[in-house]
């Protein structure tokens, strides 16, 4: 049974008392909206049913998504045409990262942009600058690497200098996620963070965290972590589906304020698409 089946049922057989509401949080937490998140959700939700006098289920499930729908936050990302972007990637090895950052690459060349370039700043893992190069190859945007174990903000500041012999454009930056050594991670990215601000031209830097929807907490945990360390602009969720249970989406704009830009739907270049709330909540609630 997917999550928003289960809301489904909860609503089509249960009558709206106490004991509705109890087992309306515990499914939400169920759907990885933290504890936390979700007793306040549904604390909220009976005080506006009980204020407006509303029993009908239909009619709590609308109330219910329009809370929901406040909290989740999305967000435009666009390079600005004719200055030069750096975007910096990041996120935990494992969710998709450097596959993110070749679809990003595949979906702006495909509306046009032709001066992109991708810096393999993951020096640590060898497999990630190998697979960059594969990535670029294949959609046929440049790649610019170091070795392995080199210093991956030289390889942004590379990477920005191609892209400004060529004129504007954007840099698109893969970076190590090794969150089990948090400090030297977070000294890693500070530095890599200095470098990818002094190369971008006014407000054109960004950074953008990829998470695993189906990790719910731990998400939202590395969500944390990353935006302490540099402030995250924007978030892409990856291995969603509408099967996914996918609420984190709620807790990082309620918890952190965080928006969502895209989603990845598959393991095609293509499978990136821009994110929409409304259609989020309504798969979300199996509406």
């Amino acid at each position: 049974m997917s999550f928003g089946e289960k809301i489904k049922s909860l609503f089509s057989r249960s009558k709206i008392d106490e004991d509705f509401y109890d087992e309306l949080t515990d499914t939400l937490v169920e759907g990885d909206i933290g504890a936390k998140s979700a007793y306040m959700l549904v604390e909220e939700l009976e005080k506006i049913c009980t204020k407006e006098k509303v029993s009908e289920e239909s009619e709590v499930l609308k109330r219910l998504r329009t809370l929901l729908l406040a909290d989740v936050k999305s967000v435009e990302l666009l390079p600005e045409e004719g200055k030069k972007n750096v975007w910096m990637v990041l996120g935990v090895n494992g969710v998709g990262k450097t596959t993110s950052v070749a679809k990003l690459a595949n979906y702006f060349k495909k509306q046009g942009l032709e001066n992109l370039v991708l810096a393999s700043a993951d020096t640590f893992r060898a497999a990630a600058i190998e697979q960059l190069a594969m990535h670029g190859e294949k959609i046929g945007v440049r790649v610019v690497s170091h070795q392995h174990g080199s210093d991956p903000s030289a390889v942004v500041f590379d990477a920005a200098e191609a892209l400004a012999a060529k004129g504007p454009g954007l840099v698109i930056a893969d970076t190590a996620g090794r969150l089990h050594n948090k400090e030297n991670l977070v000294r890693e990215l500070q530095k890599i963070d200095r470098i990818c601000r002094s190369k971008a031209d006014e407000g054109c830097y960004k950074k953008i965290l990829v998470i695993d929807a189906t990790t719910g907490q731990n998400a939202l945990r590395q969500a944390e972590v990353f935006n302490e360390a540099v402030g995250l602009d924007a978030v892409i969720m990856t291995k969603y589906d509408s099967t996914a249970k996918g609420g984190v989406a709620v807790t990082l704009g309620r918890e952190l304020s965080l928006p969502i830009a895209f989603v990845c739907t598959g393991e095609k270049y293509p499978d990136i698409e821009k994110f929409n709330p409304e259609r989020y909540i309504d798969e979300f609630l199996g509406l």
